[in-house]
């Protein structure tokens, strides 16, 4: 409800465009998985990086990396133009110290330096370094001719574009400076950075997993190579080297924000209290939109009212909006809480109308438990379902997480029809697949049939029939 419009005499009595609307927020991002302001504040309250992460990925375990190598695209690179102060590898051959390479397609040119003459060309659609491991020192780095720009590992193209190919522990030293903050480590927060490089390089191991590609910006994870790097931050990546977190055998999708403003959002992991943010500048917030621009927003014309009308009841005014109802002169429309944060420029979905009388209902997730031991948590009563889900752990878990986790993103995430997840992927109770249950359907998934989702009418017509142990696994999405 519109803030100073509990009462309303007529339904036809709109908001004029100047009004304002006041919300209150908590937190900045998303809310999901590991908060970076309360990892910093558990890290100074004396918790290890084990601890943060067992409380905030709760279903996970402890694993290590079995792919260490990666290739990340450079999205502001078309050309490799490089040399090392130590020499480099090219098509099998070395390149001496103080001789440059020039990529073309798959073919090297050797030059006697940056910008000089040819010395010889060999087939190869990369230049690597004189040893590929991970940790090396400087002077074995690829470097930009002209710019100097440093990268670890080889540089390449892969189908057109310009990609850094190198190891895991690599890639995330150029990730956590820009994704975290280094000088946490001076602050007491070490332990909170040991646990961001856990949190990163699972993150990007799922995502390959998932059929992602891996670039420098958010859409994935910001990579900053060797210029963004910090002795700080390599200390966390080298003291995890090679640790990450797993799912169902797969690795985890471990998805991070600034600040939870006080309790996570849930979704692949149960939501949990997170009394570290109290230190966030982000934890508490107030925005002022105008109802004019609401009204545009949500495309309902004039405003008459903005309502939260489901929030997940975790913290706070409610807790975060799950749904919004924007009402005006031309229409109705609900959106989920995050689409209501983009429409809106917010810092999160976690807000309230000012004002707003009636309650939201309250669609409460799996919450875990708030101390640092965590790990585990009940899934409650599923009675929408035929039987009670069981955990496993088996091949067939593992590939139908993975095959699930990508229909998920495929879908539009959380803001896509199926809404959060609910718990973990499970096998289903005779064995044959695996399920996965979300604020508003469900999916399946078999070797034979893949991952679909169900929700709405579809999804009822389903449980009618008997559900999986009698009609079997869904051939096709049914989303309506």
């Amino acid at each position: 409800m519109v803030a100073n419009e509990a009462k309303r005499s007529s339904d036809d009595i709109a908001l004029t465009a100047g009004s304002q609307i006041t919300l209150i927020g908590h937190g900045l991002g998303h809310g999901r998985g590991m908060g970076q302001w309360g990892a910093f504040g558990y890290a100074r309250k004396g918790w290890s990086a084990q601890q943060i992460l067992r409380h905030y990925y709760g279903g996970t375990t402890a694993g290590k990396v079995d792919r260490p190598e990666i290739s990340v695209i450079l999205t502001g690179k078309n050309s490799v133009n490089v040399h090392a102060d130590a020499g480099m590898r090219v098509g099998g051959q070395m390149v001496a110290p103080g001789q440059a390479v020039s990529l073309s397609g798959n073919t090297a040119t050797i030059t006697t330096g940056c910008g000089g003459g040819p010395v010889r060309t060999v087939t190869a659609p990369s230049v690597e370094p004189i040893n590929m491991g991970p940790s090396r020192p400087a002077n074995e780095f690829l470097k930009m001719c002209g710019s100097n720009q440093a990268y670890r590992g080889a540089l390449g193209f892969d189908g057109g574009r310009v990609v850094n190919r190198l190891h895991i522990d690599d890639y995330v030293k150029g990730v956590i400076p820009k994704e975290s903050s280094p000088g946490w480590a001076d602050a007491g927060g070490a332990e909170a950075l040991k646990a961001q490089a856990v949190a990163a390089r699972t993150y990007a191991l799922a995502a390959i997993a998932g059929g992602k590609k891996i670039d420098d910006t958010q859409n994935s994870q910001v990579y900053g190579a060797v210029a963004s790097e910090d002795p700080r931050t390599n200390r966390a990546a080298d003291a995890t080297a090679g640790q990450i977190l797993r799912q169902g055998g797969q690795p985890a999708f471990t998805e991070f924000s600034s600040s939870t403003g006080g309790y996570t959002a849930g979704g692949r992991f149960p939501a949990v209290r997170d009394d570290g943010d109290s230190a966030s500048p982000n934890r508490n917030w107030t925005a002022t939109v105008n109802a004019g621009s609401v009204g545009a927003a949500f495309g309902v014309g004039a405003l008459r009212s903005l309502d939260v009308v489901e929030a997940n009841g975790l913290g706070a005014e409610n807790g975060r909006a799950v749904k919004v109802r924007a009402v005006g002169s031309s229409g109705t429309r609900e959106v989920s809480g995050e689409e209501a944060r983009t429409m809106l420029k917010l810092k999160s979905s976690w807000f309230a109308v000012q004002g707003q009388v009636a309650k939201p209902k309250i669609v409460k997730p799996p919450t875990g438990p708030d101390g640092p031991g965590g790990g585990s948590f009940d899934l409650g009563s599923l009675s929408s379902l035929p039987d009670k889900l069981i955990p496993g752990s088996s091949q067939l878990l593992s590939i139908g997480t993975s095959a699930l986790n990508g229909k998920f993103d495929d879908l539009g995430g959380v803001t896509g029809p199926l809404g959060q997840a609910i718990g973990v992927p499970n096998l289903t109770p005779d064995g044959a697949g695996v399920i996965q249950l979300f604020q508003r359907g469900l999916m399946l998934f078999s070797e034979q049939t893949g991952a679909h989702a169900l929700i709405g009418k579809g999804l009822a017509d389903y449980l009618v029939r008997g559900g999986q142990p009698v009609v079997g696994f869904p051939r096709s999405d049914v989303l309506r």
